[in-house]
């Protein structure tokens, strides 16, 4: 099924569809931590387009078909990369759309790229435990408002080991 997914970035004539897509994946989360007004589910079209144009983030979309079932946002910063408003259609989720664009985004990543986080809600243990089945590793929570995010991160550069002295 995730064979036939064909990832790619999102274009400005897509972003209605990816709007569409964000609110569906996001309406969960926000039940679960009862708060209507989380970002993907306030953002105006007008400012996804935006986002779409900055030079310093990729947003991939995944279609299964003509239907876009996933998306992931990726925010370029020196030499760290930070995940974002990552959504799989809610009936699709479980299906490895999800891991798929997860690794789809290595190649899109400019050269020098070191490290790569990704944050979510505290409570979101079926998200934690996919990122940390692909070796991303809890560095620490932070509260904004009435949420508590856990911060992950994943390194891609191999670093010796320190020697006990």
């Amino acid at each position: 099924m995730t064979a036939d997914l064909d990832i790619h970035p999102v274009s400005l004539d897509e972003a209605g569809e990816l709007l569409t897509l964000r609110r569906a994946a996001f309406v969960t989360e926000a039940q679960q931590y009862g708060d209507p007004n989380i970002p993907p589910l306030t953002q105006t079209l007008a400012e996804l387009v935006e986002d779409l144009q900055r030079e310093d983030v990729v947003t991939l979309g995944g279609w299964y078909g003509h239907r876009l079932v996933g998306s992931i946002r990726v925010l370029i910063e020196d030499r760290k990369a930070t995940l974002g408003r990552f959504a799989v259609a809610p009936d699709l989720q479980g299906h490895g759309f999800g891991t798929s664009l997860l690794m789809a985004i290595l190649p899109y990543l400019p050269d020098g790229i070191e490290e790569v986080w990704v944050f979510t809600g505290r409570d979101s243990v079926q998200n934690i435990a996919m990122y940390a089945k692909h070796g991303y590793q809890h560095q620490h929570d932070q509260t904004a408002g009435d949420l508590t995010y856990a911060f992950l991160r994943k390194s891609l550069v191999e670093t010796p080991e320190a020697d006990d002295e």
